[in-house]
């Protein structure tokens, strides 16, 4: 069975090289994307007993 792997690939140079070529197709997408807004919402939770912060992303 022929060595699939190239010589001089280490693993953090394989997962360098996957993120960089992830990163090269989703970006275009985020660019192409409205702004995101995002929205701060106080609320009273009655389990914790105190005010609970929630964050939400709204386009």
């Amino acid at each position: 069975m022929p060595d699939l792997i190239p010589k001089g690939l280490t693993r953090r140079g394989f997962i360098a090289a996957t993120l960089a070529a992830s990163s090269a197709r989703v970006l275009p997408q985020i660019g192409k994307a409205p702004p995101a807004r995002r929205v701060l919402t106080l609320v009273y939770d009655r389990s914790i007993g105190a005010m609970r912060a929630i964050d939400k992303l709204v386009r």
